[in-house]
Parts: structure tokens; sequence; C-alpha cells
């Protein structure tokens, strides 16, 4: 049985790391050219999961893919924006693995109190693209020839999605840990909403 939980650094760094290798080698949907081995990316997920939420889909003892939030900017007027990520272990593509997990994802950033949320996409993507609509994101720009990787100049697309109302005088979203440690079930629920879309 498939479940969405909060991810451990310490023991789904490797699967992580393994789920990431191929989309640095052989694509252009990340710019990084280095692809991290597991400890650098627990590193990682550990410094992520200070304040934000990142998520693993697991079935039968392995990591099917993951999707986090993470600053966007670091000016603190961006307090409220968070730019979300997801990767899906190639050989799982089609199970409703992204949707699951990003469905997730959204809940749990709206319970901080993120306002917007921001996917930004290496294009051409259309799978990307297209899941990132069907999760409600609009096209919010494209910033022609961001990128250039493996010899070809890439645009890049910023997709958006209001979490919740901008307020007058918003209170500070709240750090994943707190939320992780508040015992009125928010957390739970907010993981289960994606895992009617799982196929597995």
């Amino acid at each position: 049985m498939a479940v969405i939980r909060l991810a451990d650094p310490k023991k789904d760094a490797r699967q992580v790391a393994a789920i990431y290798f191929p989309y640095v080698i052989n694509t252009p949907i990340t710019f990084e050219s280095e692809p991290p081995d597991g400890k650098e990316m627990s590193s990682r997920m550990e410094h992520v999961l200070h304040s934000y939420p990142w998520l693993v889909c697991f079935h039968e003892d392995e990591v099917m893919g993951y999707a986090y939030g993470s600053q966007f900017r670091t000016r603190e007027a961006y307090d409220w924006s968070v730019e979300t990520t997801v990767y899906v272990r190639e050989a799982a593509h089609g199970l409703g693995i992204g949707s699951a997990l990003y469905t997730s994802l959204m809940e749990t950033l709206r319970l901080q109190g993120y306002v917007s949320a921001i996917g930004v996409i290496a294009l051409p993507n259309d799978k990307s693209v297209a899941l990132h609509e069907k999760l409600g994101f609009k096209p919010d720009g494209i910033l022609p020839s961001a990128g250039y990787k493996n010899g070809v100049w890439h645009d890049v697309g910023l997709w958006g999605k209001q979490l919740n109302t901008p307020l007058e005088h918003p209170e500070n979203p709240l750090k994943i840990s707190n939320l992780h440690q508040s015992h009125d079930g928010a957390l739970e629920s907010a993981l289960q909403k994606g895992l009617s879309k799982l196929r597995i």
C-alpha cells in the first residue's frame, strides 16, 4: 500500500538521489549538471525540512517520487511565496504519483499559510506543464533563453497557484516542524489528500 509522508533524510536520501540522477544526466528539466550523491541529498533535505515540506510517495519499500517546497526569493517580502518541485521515478510515470504528491504538497503549504506557489519549468516540458495546469497553476510568464545546458538554450516558464487569500496583515507561514508537532491531525489529513490520485 502506498503512502505519502514527510521525508526522512537519513532513510530516504539515497533513493531520492537515485530518482533525481537521470534527470540531471539526461534532461534539461533541471539545470543542475552534477547529480548529488546520497550524502549531499540528505543535507539538502534537512535544510528544506527546517521550514518547508519535503514529501515522498513510498510503496513496497521504495520511494516512487518526491515533492517539496523551497524558498522562492530571499527578500522578506517574498516570505509568503514558495517554489514547488516534483520528481517521479522514471519507471513509475503514468501512475498518478506526481499528481498525488503535488496535491498533498499544495494542501500542506496552504495549511502553513503560504499565499502563492510557483512552479519554475525549463521548457519544453509538456508533462510538467500539464501537471501544473491540471492542479490549478496558471502561466505567469516566460523567461526566454534563461538557461543553457548540453549545447541548447532553454526558456523557463513560471506557473503560479494561489493557495490562500492575501490578507492585509498576514501572519508568517508556519514552519513544517511546527505543523508536524501539532496534534490536531491537520498535517496527516493534508498528506492523505493526494492518495486518491494514485494508481498503484
